[in-house]
């Protein structure tokens, strides 16, 4: 009881250890691997090897069990009744150990108030008659009848012509030699199923080894990326490693161009503060009198230039987010609600795909389309139409929209096709008279291509007026 005490102690601090560091570490994939391979094998071959016993050892006691029934036979063959009533065979059985006192070979035939006939191995002993059986059908069983000699003894009840009894026939040979022929068994099945294990278990840990080799190949050739002395995952790998290295690039790739673009717009605000700031330097320098104006106007073009750059740097923010998706129909709702409070007069029709759905995030979404629908109805007679078309653009195999198209009409009086372009550069206005900034497209513009999204200004068909052609990513 201490022993199992200790043992139940022992597996408790085992369990709580192992249950502390899981927390910590996930452990490794070839030990995993191995421990799994290793369990399996050792239950297969614990099954296998049982059931192997099982037959063989079978097979070792039926093939004992069939030399003592063969003797059995002969000695109910050459048995007969004697005068005298008693039993007695009438030659004489082959072998030699029924002669030889104690020698583990024995035979014995009784009746009811009849003297046991014994061989003369059994010398002063007798086995046991045990209970009657049915029949002449053949019995077999174990017994420990002579103390250390273990028995296997067969008997079969005879009645012989001429005996008004039934005879029992009984043979009996000691087990010593059948155990001994069992344990040989066991033993070389205990050997080669361990060292059959132990080779499995090293072939699966070879396997292992060299089957996730890649992996840490992959690993050393991150640890080079991380340390700046590689910029892409150069090595070849198999088939399986190779998409997951294929992705890891990409997104090498994606971040150095997110850097690139931060860069790039960090130098670009920085070069267009610089004129104003220059500009309001000097002019607070000489103490000209046009002061007050010239903060004015400077400080109006670096907000422009900092609102410009704020919005590209949200908008790629939102872009990393691979999961972005809106419903560009509630999009459109709340458009045209902000439209009918701040342009009583003006009428905007939506219709087209109700459960179209791009990959832009709801915020951009709606300053994209606040911006057009908005210009639109300040450029416009009074009358601004949506339109929603889902369709198949790059790739009809597919038989999947995989791009999302929103015209937005007015019928105001248009652009000219050669004055279209310069309303996507920032500053730009056509029409001095109407309020603005006139970075209102060169943001939207640049949102769009942020989320690889295109947008093209026509003539409307309907209307008359302008036509703003927007193309999203759909999502699915």
């Amino acid at each position: 009881m201490t022993r199992l005490k200790r043992g139940l102690a022992a597996a408790r601090a085992w369990f709580l250890k192992r249950r502390h560091t899981a927390g910590a570490s996930t452990g490794s994939l070839t030990r995993r691997m191995i421990s799994i391979a290793a369990l399996w094998i050792s239950v297969l071959l614990v099954g296998g090897g049982f059931a192997l016993d099982r037959v063989l050892s079978e097979a070792i006691t039926r093939n004992f069990d069939a030399q003592l029934e063969y003797v059995l036979t002969a000695m109910i063959g050459s048995a007969e009744i004697g005068p005298d009533g008693e039993v007695r065979f009438n030659r004489p059985l082959g072998d030699q150990r029924f002669l030889e006192p104690y020698s583990g070979l024995y035979w014995q035939v009784s009746a009811p108030t009849h003297e046991p006939f014994r061989s003369r191995s059994l010398w002063d002993r007798a086995l046991r008659q045990g209970e009657k059986h049915d029949g002449q059908t053949l019995h077999v069983a174990d017994s420990d009848e002579f103390g250390g000699e273990p028995l296997r003894i067969l008997d079969r009840e005879i009645r012989l012509p001429g005996s008004p009894v039934e005879w029992r026939f009984q043979v009996a040979a000691s087990r010593a030699g059948l155990n001994e022929q069992i344990a040989v068994l066991r033993r070389t099945l205990v050997r080669s199923f361990a060292i059959l294990g132990l080779g499995l278990i090293i072939l699966a840990a070879l396997q292992a080894t060299y089957g996730l080799w890649p992996l840490r190949s992959l690993r050393r050739a991150v640890a080079k990326v991380s340390a700046g002395t590689s910029s892409r995952i150069e090595a070849q790998f198999p088939n399986e490693v190779r998409p997951l290295v294929e992705e890891l690039n990409d997104l090498l790739t994606h971040n150095e161009r997110q850097a690139e673009e931060a860069r790039r717009h960090a130098g670009n605000l920085a070069h267009a503060l610089k004129t104003p700031l220059t500009v309001l330097m000097n002019e607070a320098t000489a103490g000209g009198p046009e002061l007050a104006e010239t903060v004015i106007r400077s400080t109006t073009t670096m907000r422009r230039q900092v609102d410009h750059h704020l919005a590209r740097a949200r908008a790629v923010g939102r872009r990393a987010n691979a999961q972005a998706r809106s419903e560009v129909w509630p999009s459109l709702k709340a458009v045209e609600r902000a439209m009918s409070r701040m342009h009583r007069h003006v009428t905007v029709d939506l219709a087209g795909d109700q459960k179209a759905t791009v990959h832009v995030e709801r915020q951009d979404l709606d300053e994209i389309l606040g911006n057009l629908i908005e210009n639109a109805a300040k450029y416009g007679q009074g009358r601004v139409f949506v339109t929603v078309v889902r369709e198949i653009a790059d790739f009809p195999a597919n038989r999947k929209p995989n791009v999302v198209e929103i015209l937005i009409e007015d019928d105001g009086p248009g652009i000219p096709e050669a004055e279209r372009g310069k309303l996507f550069e920032r500053g730009a206005r056509l029409d001095t008279g109407k309020p603005g900034t006139g970075l209102g497209l060169a943001i939207v513009r640049d949102v769009i291509g942020i989320y690889g999204g295109t947008i093209t200004l026509e003539e409307s068909e309907d209307l008359g007026g302008l036509q703003v052609r927007l193309r999203l990513p759909a999502a699915a």
